[in-house]
């Protein structure tokens, strides 16, 4: 019997775990779900299904992992990112395909040549942001040009956020994903686009000041901040010439400017460590960074080094953080500014039990078409359940279950290192994932272009 492993049962994966578990017995396929621990979410699924079972692993036993590898058809590599090359190179060693939701690195990307000549299929970026995002993207691009149109811009945005009826801060915001990740966004050089024919790089310090806004039907108004680098998906689609190319991530308006105090002040920083972290309170990690004025508040320190007003909304944002909290002990050895940051975040921000989160996706082409410009507007909302059921495990884990069957059955052929930016892939896939209320809704809308009356900062 076939089989299909998945290593790592994290909080992406409840979707993905019960979508392979109900086509167990029509694809006759045994699923095997490899992880340190059970997550106990899924253990109901596993004592339901005779043929689903769980295997305790550690990844750094290299000797049991490439046992299970062995023994699987294909394997979905649910770990961080870094460890996919591990998984990759047994993989490739053993002759199995392989699935991952991450950014293809270059470690990966280079085994592309050995992955063809075995005939195996290594699919990444096939999650949410990236994943439905390239195959939504490349649907209306490949239909324009099939059509005879000529691409001249297009604008991708994406954000997880908290839905509206479980919006209760001031910063309209939680964590629906990797903390660390909402920390540390941004960082590691420019962020760098294309827009009227004129290359732009915005630099990390700048980042949360230049923001873009955007409307969603029904949903209200939202702003973006520029991924880091835009440029490299005009050759991924095709897009060479394309004179306008920008992708970011949304926040609800507002989000930006008050993100910026952290930056500005230097929280999000993470190379270097302070002294004696574990036995300081918030309201000393605040200080750090603000100059030595004994006869000053801390808070009047921050608020005349940052020009904030005490009746501007950033203020009120600052505080409803606890950030000048004397008692709160930050109870980390060692830590960085970024990883104290994220733990005061982590106080407010945490979704509780019943709280629902939303990924919101909006994309935008305009083109030429019989001497005429036009532009299509394409969105995607998506709530989540609760704080198990989220948007984003659906968003995520659903597209890398539907390739992972698709592989496993022989319905995706074309062999390689790979995302899913072909039709071979993204039209099934798509299709289905509207069944289960992942669809885009398109608008066509009157030709704009870059429009600098959308910019603020």
């Amino acid at each position: 019997m076939k089989s299909i492993l998945i290593i790592g049962s994290g909080k992406s994966s409840i979707y993905l775990i019960e979508y392979l578990a109900e086509k167990a017995i029509s694809n006759q396929f045994h699923l095997v779900i490899a992880d340190q621990v059970l997550n106990k979410n899924i253990q109901s699924v596993i004592e339901a299904n005779e043929l689903v079972s769980f295997l305790q692993l550690d990844i750094n036993d290299e000797a049991k992992t490439s046992q299970s590898i062995e023994k699987a058809s294909i394997v979905v590599s649910m770990l961080p990112a870094r460890f996919h090359i591990r998984i990759a190179k047994m993989c490739l060693d053993l002759g199995k395909h392989m699935v991952t939701a991450s950014y293809v690195s270059k470690e990966v990307l280079d085994l592309d040549e050995e992955v063809k000549k075995k005939n195996l299929i290594f699919m990444n970026e096939i999650g949410v942001d990236p994943g439905i995002d390239h195959m939504s993207a490349m649907k209306v691009i490949d239909r324009i040009r099939d059509n005879g149109g000529k691409m001249l811009l297009f604008e991708s945005f994406c954000g997880g956020l908290v839905a509206p009826e479980s919006d209760d801060n001031l910063w309209n915001y939680k964590f629906t994903w990797n903390p660390r990740n909402v920390v540390l966004a941004g960082q590691g050089g420019a962020a760098k686009f294309i827009q009227e024919g004129t290359y732009k790089y915005i630099p990390y310090h700048k980042l949360f000041r230049r923001t873009e806004f955007l409307d969603l039907h029904k949903y209200g108004k939202f702003e973006a901040y520029a991924n880091r680098d835009s440029l490299r998906y005009r050759r991924i689609y095709g897009l060479e010439d394309i004179p306008t190319m920008y992708r970011g991530t949304i926040r609800k308006v507002g989000f930006s400017r008050a993100w910026n105090i952290f930056v500005q002040l230097g929280m999000t920083d993470d190379s270097y460590t302070i002294e004696n972290s574990e036995t300081m309170s918030y309201r000393d990690f605040t200080n750090l960074f603000l100059a030595y004025l004994p006869n000053d508040s801390v808070e009047l320190k921050l608020r005349s080094y940052l020009k904030i007003d005490q009746d501007d909304v950033m203020w009120d944002k600052l505080i409803e953080l606890d950030i000048f909290n004397p008692n709160k002990l930050v109870g980390l050895k060692n830590a960085t500014p970024a990883q104290i940051l994220q733990k005061i975040l982590m106080d407010s921000w945490t979704m509780k039990q019943d709280d629902k989160d939303m990924i919101v996706m909006q994309h935008m082409f305009g083109y030429e078409f019989e001497g005429k410009k036009k532009q299509i507007e394409s969105s995607l909302v998506v709530i989540g359940e609760n704080q198990t059921y989220t948007a984003m495990a659906k968003t995520v884990g659903l597209p890398v279950a539907m390739a992972t069957l698709r592989i496993l059955n022989g319905e995706i052929k074309t062999p390689g290192v790979q995302i899913p930016i072909s039709k071979e892939v993204y039209n099934p896939i798509l299709k289905e994932l509207e069944s289960h209320g992942i669809k885009f809704f398109d608008y066509e809308v009157p030709y704009l272009g870059y429009n600098p009356n959308n910019i603020q900062g």
